[in-house]
């Protein structure tokens, strides 16, 4: 069947706090945004800016933990100033059979105007019986269920 590209990641609506023309390359995401949607430091990434349309990939890197910190760095600086409102996300690649058979979830972040969790959805793939389908779940985890997310990393 072969391999197919599933998004398994995404901080949506979060905001620029600072863009660094001299840094070589990526985009600097505060350590905590990056852990509770399951991104790796030097993990590709692609970018959208809601603000002007613009889209790039890079790679995303850890920055300091609770700082809120959406830094674009190198020639994506030039697309973006701080304030702007980007969604970042990444795939995976898969084997579209095991998806069938086995599903597959994403962990999506929706921030709020500090970059923090205001809200936070599994995106589930479910497989059907006879591994032929797939059924689409979006669940909202309350924000008092922290202690379970993190259980879960």
């Amino acid at each position: 069947m072969g391999t197919i590209r599933l998004m398994h990641a995404k901080l949506h609506r979060v905001r620029v706090t600072e863009a660094n023309v001299n840094y070589v390359g990526s985009i600097t995401i505060d350590e905590d945004l990056l852990d509770r949607v399951g991104i790796l430091p030097l993990e590709e990434v692609d970018v959208i800016n809601l603000n002007n349309g613009k889209r790039w990939s890079t790679y995303a890197l850890p920055g300091k933990r609770g700082s809120g910190e959406i830094c674009p760095n190198g020639g994506a600086a030039l697309l973006c100033e701080p304030g702007d409102i980007l969604i970042i996300y990444c795939y995976e690649e898969r084997d579209r059979a095991d998806v069938l058979r086995n599903g597959h979830s994403a962990r999506v972040l929706v921030a709020d105007e500090k970059n923090r969790s205001q809200q936070f959805f599994y995106q589930t793939l479910n497989p059907s019986q006879n591994g032929e389908k797939v059924q689409f779940e979006s669940i909202e985890i309350p924000q008092s269920s922290d202690e379970l997310i993190s259980s879960q990393k």
